[in-house]
């Protein structure tokens, strides 16, 4: 794949971005302002999770708290399966992640002269930066405008991922892994896939919440990353350890509104139904009832709408005053009235929903892939942090820390100019007919994942999953084949290969522990490993 083109066919750049959140405008600002740097988005710079994170970041800056302290709850939250060298180089880098927000403008919630800290679930102390309840949002917005005003930084909005270039095998050494070129990316405006050289790659391309039925994730999170870093060669880990947050609002015209973990940090209480008496129902199921970590307060919600037949369970705020919710939660309170719910006087109505991939592709502490020349950074990645369960606030942090870490690698490596690669050959596929495939395979992936691999699993339910994904790839991959590629194709192909990695991955674990909860493995075996795939060698 090293033929040369006329210099000015491919782009060309020190080092390739894909995706847009947190992960990859940090990645991007860290960098040299000398190197030419591509960030490449499928939709909008704006688009993604990190953008509609609500809680905040976690990092130790109180007196009374410590990073062993830290480390600790995310330890314990990870059921045994964190990563202990991840785990304190992501705590013990988080105050300086904090300062170097702060010094690019992030406007966060303040008490005097002081950072606001709040609490969140699984936390033992309050340590939660946050601004207001729309942290995610806030950081976003302050970073875009730095890239934005970057002359050296290039965004590409509105083109997608479609797959990884490799490097030929090298002759005398076969088994050498092959290096990551750049990119294939279509360009959704012209239709036409065009090549990214970048010496280095990094994918930033977010979690999978969109294989699930109901998600909090915006429609991006299709694990793009994932499953073109898989298919280039690449392991990954712990892809059976989906968290589902617990309290996404349930109501027909609030298409993943989450309800963010901190308003159960502040007090809030959950609650069945009036009809059942407005029963409060987690101190029986946990003696830290609502601030147990997400997997134990989604499977009590879960739990309890079996039990009882109903399609939704309450949090209840309306005992902190008018005041305290409109300075704390002032976008939840604005987007509950919005649908005719007054949370100061009424309780939420809630349901779990897939919020967050704590696996993906393995990286080392520099971000570094399997693949030279190839990073990953953010929810796409597998550093060990989050074992079986990702604490509260971690996910925001390990972006930045990660980013970081990627950079400092990267500027470390002799310099090199980027790669020459051929363009992208269709000249043997058709324009598709029948667009109604993709959307009933996309209906029939997010149904059945949603149904046989949720928060309650069992052999048989995997079993089946296992089989309709077999069905699926086939047909997918006779399409791709076939047809001129599109969003909405490239993104089916995707949620199908991570569908099938969970599955082998939640096949594979036989116990019950953190996220993953199986029916006939109900208990935790008495030493914690993570669960590795390694795809075959290209």
């Amino acid at each position: 794949m090293t033929d040369t083109l006329p210099a000015d066919a491919p782009h060309r750049y020190d080092v390739l971005i894909i995706g847009s959140g947190l992960a990859g405008l940090a990645t991007a600002l860290h960098l040299p302002t000398d190197w030419r740097i591509a960030i490449v988005t499928k939709r909008s710079i704006a688009d993604g999770s990190s953008g509609w994170a609500q809680g905040g970041i976690a990092a130790v800056l109180a007196e009374d708290d410590s990073f062993a302290q830290h480390i600790e709850d995310t330890m314990v939250a990870g059921a045994g399966l964190c990563d202990p060298e991840a785990t304190r180089f992501t705590v013990e880098h988080a105050p300086e992640a904090i300062a170097w927000l702060r010094a690019m403008g992030t406007p966060f919630t303040v008490e005097g002269d002081d950072l606001h800290l709040t609490r969140e679930g699984g936390h033992s102390h309050r340590r939660i930066v946050h601004a207001a309840d729309a942290t995610g949002a806030a950081v976003q917005q302050t970073l875009i405008e730095r890239v934005r005003a970057a002359r050296h930084i290039d965004v590409f909005e509105t083109h997608a991922l479609v797959d990884l270039i490799l490097s030929d095998r090298h002759a005398a050494q076969p088994q050498r892994p092959r290096r990551v070129l750049g990119a294939y990316v279509l360009d959704e405006v012209t239709d036409r896939v065009e090549v990214f050289a970048a010496p280095h790659t990094v994918l930033c391309t977010g979690g999978a919440g969109k294989v699930y039925l109901y998600t909090s994730n915006p429609d991006t999170a299709t694990g793009d990353g994932i499953a073109a870093a898989w298919r280039a060669g690449c392991r990954v880990a712990n892809m059976e350890f989906i968290q589902f947050h617990p309290t996404c609002l349930y109501h027909p015209k609030a298409k993943s509104f989450l309800i963010s973990e901190a308003v159960r940090g502040e007090g809030g209480i959950l609650k069945l139904p009036a009809h059942l008496g407005s029963r409060r129902f987690m101190p029986d199921h946990d003696p830290r009832a609502e601030l147990a970590p997400r997997d134990i307060v989604a499977r009590a919600i879960d739990f309890e709408m079996k039990k009882h037949g109903i399609p939704c369970v309450y949090l209840d705020i309306s005992h902190q005053s008018p005041a305290f919710l409109r300075e704390h939660f002032p976008n939840i309170l604005k987007r509950c009235a919005e649908l005719g719910i007054d949370i100061t006087r009424e309780p939420i109505p809630v349901v779990p929903a897939a919020h967050y991939t704590c696996g993906g592709v393995v990286t080392d502490l520099r971000g570094r892939t399997d693949l030279p020349g190839l990073y990953c950074v953010g929810e796409a990645s597998y550093t060990g942090l989050h074992g079986a369960n990702r604490l509260a606030s971690n996910s925001l942090l390990e972006c930045l820390v990660f980013a970081r870490a990627a950079v400092q690698d990267m500027t470390a490596q002799l310099r090199t100019t980027p790669p020459l690669i051929r363009p992208w050959d269709d000249s043997r596929v058709i324009d598709a007919d029948e667009q109604v495939v993709i959307a009933h395979n996309w209906d029939e992936l997010r149904r059945f994942m949603w149904d046989y691999v949720g928060i309650v699993r069992t052999d048989k339910r995997l079993e089946r999953a296992a089989h309709r994904i077999a069905l699926l790839q086939g047909e997918i991959q006779e399409f791709y084949a076939r047809f001129h590629v599109s969003r909405d194709l490239l993104e089916l192909r995707n949620l199908v290969q991570v569908a099938d990695l969970i599955v082998r991955s939640a096949q594979q674990r036989k116990e019950s522990r953190g996220l993953h909860y199986s029916r006939d493995y109900p208990h935790t075996l008495p030493h914690a490993k993570p669960t590795i795939l390694t795809p075959s060698p290209r």
